[in-house]
C-alpha cells in the first residue's frame, strides 16, 4: 500500500541520518474509503493525488510548528504492508481526517519510493500559507484563500537517490 508522509526539510534530513521516517505509529495518508467517497473517483492515480494533497496540507501544518524551517512542504511517498496503515473509522468522514491513516511501527525510509518537495519557487506563497493557518482554521476566508495559495504549487517529484542534496548533505 502507499502512503504518504508528510514532513519538512529538517524532518527529511532526520529521516536521512537515522534511516527513519518514524518509530510509529506515524501519520499519513493514503487512498482510504473516506478519501474514495469525498473525491468521487476510481481512478487511483487521481485519489493517490489527492492523498499526496491531504499530506502537503499537513506538511503545511508542520511548517507551522517548526520555526525557522524552510518553508518547503515535503511529502514522502512510502510502500508499507497491507494493513500497515490503518485509518480511524471514527474519522473516516471528518473533512479534516479524509485520507489520514496511522503506520504502525518503525518506517525505514528504504521503504520510500519517491519524495516530493516544493520548488524554491513555492517559498512565498508556503510562508504566507503558513502564517494565514490559524486564521483559515477559524473560519476566515480570505485566510483560507491564502492557504489554498499554495496549493497552486505542484510539489516536484525526486527519487530517493536525491534525499542528499535535498537536504544539503549532497557533494
Amino acid at each position: 500500500m502507499r502512503v504518504y508522509v508528510p514532513l519538512t526539510l529538517s524532518g527529511l534530513a532526520e529521516a536521512y541520518k537515522t534511516g527513519e521516517l518514524g518509530a510509529g505509529p506515524l501519520l499519513a495518508y493514503a487512498v482510504t474509503p473516506g478519501l474514495r467517497e469525498w473525491y468521487l473517483s476510481d481512478d487511483i492515480e487521481e485519489l493517490e493525488y489527492a492523498a499526496l494533497n491531504r499530506a502537503a496540507l499537513a506538511s503545511l501544518r508542520l511548517l507551522a510548528a517548526e520555526t525557522g524551517a524552510v518553508r518547503r512542504r515535503v511529502v514522502v511517498a512510502v510502500d508499507v504492508a497491507d494493513g500497515a496503515a490503518v485509518a480511524d473509522p471514527d474519522r473516516a468522514l471528518d473533512p479534516a481526517a479524509l485520507g489520514e491513516v496511522r503506520v504502525a511501527g518503525p518506517v525505514r525510509l528504504a521503504k520510500a519510493a519517491a519524495v516530493h518537495v516544493d520548488s524554491d519557487d513555492a517559498v512565498d506563497d508556503v510562508t504566507a500559507a503558513v502564517e494565514a493557518l490559524e486564521a483559515a482554521d477559524a473560519g476566515d476566508d480570505d485566510a483560507q484563500f491564502v492557504v489554498d495559495g499554495a496549493e497552486d504549487h505542484e510539489l516536484l517529484w525526486y527519487a530517493t537517490q536525491e534525499i542528499p542534496n535535498l537536504v544539503g548533505l549532497g557533494g
